[in-house]
């Protein structure tokens, strides 16, 4: 063979090796990037852990708050572990066609904290269907291992949803041990707002509007971004979940009237405050959203002396 076709075959050789060694580079630099944002993530949330003993401060709630929040930022769509494969492949073969939600609970070892990932990924695929539940239903999607346990699973999943979601799950018939959903507040699309992943924000508005009452009632716009920034939601930054945060903040949230955004008075350079809306205040009250932190923070709301006393008030003003 002549020596210039032979000079031709080594270097389209040597380029089909570099670009072979650079989707190769690609796929690591991914592969990399996903275990560097599993190894910086915050801790699981207190739904999955021996509870604390309660606390009356009001950072440790803002803390909780953000350890519970911080668990959504797991992508969808990730397979739950070996370990609950029963289950898992039962909810393959009847959701086929559709994949369940993220699981509001980081799986770590132990077919316990696993099936109640796998639990909640099922409840909130539910909630999203508008579909009621039963006992018998959840059990098909339990391990049989872990069927005994099925109380504290449930428990525990129950939790999860809503401090991380604000959706509750209650039992509306006893006898047949069947349950529906309700979300804190009547947020529109069942709560996703057609943004991010399509899974329920009030979590996040509770959290939101628990910062502004913690900050006596008016919370700046660095108050909301220093709580939000620690657990990975930054402004201009799309989050899965959220969408672009600060469009759904300062624009959805503020058109909807669930939050009140203005100027500070007399600044300059111009900087911005968050409130109430009259939204928030019609579907929600101090008291509920003390609930809410208190029941994060493990502890009750009467533990925020300053702030339930304010709640007190308020609900004697509503009557």
């Amino acid at each position: 063979m002549p020596r210039g076709q032979n000079s031709k075959l080594r270097t389209r050789r040597r380029h089909r090796q570099a670009q072979s060694g650079t989707q190769g580079l690609t796929g690591a630099q991914a592969t990399a990037a996903e275990e560097e944002a599993a190894s910086s993530s915050p801790p699981p949330p207190l739904g999955v852990t021996t509870p604390r003993k309660p606390a009356a401060k009001s950072r440790s709630t803002l803390k909780s708050r953000q350890r519970a929040l911080a668990t959504t930022t797991k992508p969808a769509g990730v397979s739950p572990t070996r370990s609950s494969e029963g289950a898992k492949g039962q909810m393959e073969q009847k959701h086929s066609s559709s994949q369940a939600p993220v699981s509001a609970v980081r799986s770590r070892k132990g077919p316990l904290r696993q099936t109640v990932s796998l639990l909640v990924q099922f409840l909130m695929h539910m909630y999203k269907k508008k579909r009621p539940v039963t006992k018998a239903h959840m059990l098909k999607f339990i391990n049989k291992k872990c069927q005994k346990q099925f109380p504290e699973i449930l428990r525990r999943a129950c939790f999860s949803m809503e401090v991380v979601f604000g959706v509750d799950l209650k039992e509306v018939d006893r006898t047949k041990h069947s349950y529906t959903f309700v979300s804190k507040m009547a947020l529109p699309d069942n709560g996703t707002m057609g943004c991010g992943r399509g899974l329920p924000k009030t979590g996040l508005l509770m959290c939101l509007l628990g910062v502004i009452l913690m900050k006596g009632n008016c919370a700046t716009e660095e108050n909301i971004w220093e709580f939000l920034n620690k657990v990975s939601v930054y402004a201009g930054k799309r989050h899965f979940l959220f969408g672009e945060p600060k469009k759904l903040i300062t624009q959805g949230l503020v058109k909807l009237k669930y939050l009140e955004y203005r100027q500070v008075a007399n600044s300059d350079p111009a900087r911005y405050e968050f409130l109430w809306g009259p939204r928030a205040h019609a579907e929600t009250s101090k008291m509920k959203v003390l609930e809410f932190l208190a029941k994060i923070d493990h502890t009750v709301p009467r533990a925020f002396q300053s702030c339930f006393e304010e709640a007190l008030r308020d609900e004697e003003e509503r009557a």
